[in-house]
């Protein structure tokens, strides 16, 4: 299975390294970076998951044995996360929040996409776009409910509920999967101009996220607690995943489906995770250092779960 390394995950790490290498040796500045990874973010995903949602089988895709296997392993690596940075490295609650935050949230749109279709192809996306069509939503609404709890201490149920739906609802992927949706329910077709317009977006998408995903990960650098790193990385690369396998088998999901679960899962800590750290100011350097470390041993934590699910 060394021939699953180098067909399926090496392509889409070089192009991660190509970025990096590009912008550490100043052919790229951060400024050029971020403006890529703002098309990206900003327009070109939102496209690809406004045409994905569009026009998804919904009755294939949301299969509630996946959603169910995949978001209980997010939410038990969430809680594992705040606990074990409560518990195990002494953390007060606001910074285990934000480390938890990183163990719940991962790369599932930047990593998990062109890996699995790679590994799969592109028609064995459905279960990919099901998961991202709930993965912010779920993400932001837990994190930034538990973490504006604790900073409200209990002082009104207003001022969380407002936080959360704004956060929410300033997110452009969520705009996008939301927009998607209201196009398949209500049967609308996508103007034949406008889609080839969407799929020459969408073909510039990825490719360009992998590149300046590298370009940022330049200003990152491996500090903080090293062991709290480690921890992290360990549970958003292998916990959520082999709990994922073990619900996903016990609730008989289709096998594509059960594929990109298992998959979804073991990508590494998404920049969201970083992102919240920094909104709320807690656990920046762990966090920034998870998706550095977490990044570059996925290389070898995905190869793992491809030859499992050989």
């Amino acid at each position: 299975m060394l021939q699953s390394l180098v067909d399926v995950i090496l392509p889409v790490f070089l192009v991660v390294a190509a970025g990096y290498i590009a912008t550490q040796r100043g052919f790229f500045g951060q400024v050029q970076i971020e403006g890529l990874m703002k098309f990206t973010q900003s327009f070109a995903i939102p496209c690809l998951l406004f045409r994905a949602m569009a026009t998804l089988d919904l009755s294939a895709g949301f299969d509630p044995g996946l959603l169910i296997s995949f978001y209980t392993g997010a939410a038990i690596c969430f809680c594992l996360g705040i606990f074990g940075a409560r518990l195990i490295f002494k953390r007060d609650w606001e910074d285990s929040v934000a480390i938890g935050f990183c163990c719940l949230f991962s790369n599932s749109v930047l990593l998990g996409l062109p890996i699995t279709e790679r590994a799969f192809g592109p028609d064995n996306l459905t279960g990919n776009f099901a998961i991202i069509a709930f993965h912010s939503p779920f993400c932001y609404g837990l994190g930034i409910t538990v973490m504006e709890v604790l900073r409200n201490r209990g002082a009104g149920g207003v001022k969380t509920v407002t936080s959360v739906l704004s956060a929410m609802f300033k997110n452009v992927l969520i705009l996008g999967i939301a927009m998607g949706f209201a196009f398949n329910l209500t049967g609308l077709a996508i103007p034949g101009t406008v889609d080839s317009a969407l799929q020459l977006l969408i073909r510039a998408a990825l490719p360009t996220a992998l590149f300046a995903l590298g370009g940022v990960l330049v200003q990152y650098r491996p500090e903080g607690d090293l062991r709290t790193i480690l921890f992290v990385c360990f549970t958003v690369l292998m916990v959520h995943p082999a709990i994922v396998w073990s619900l996903g088998t016990y609730l008989n999901v289709k096998q594509d489906l059960f594929r990109s679960g298992v998959l979804n899962a073991a990508m590494a800590t998404g920049f969201n995770g970083y992102i919240f750290a920094n909104m709320y100011g807690r656990a920046k350097r762990v966090a920034a250092s998870s998706v550095l470390i977490a990044t570059a041993a996925s290389v070898f934590t995905v190869w793992f779960w491809l030859l499992v699910l050989s």
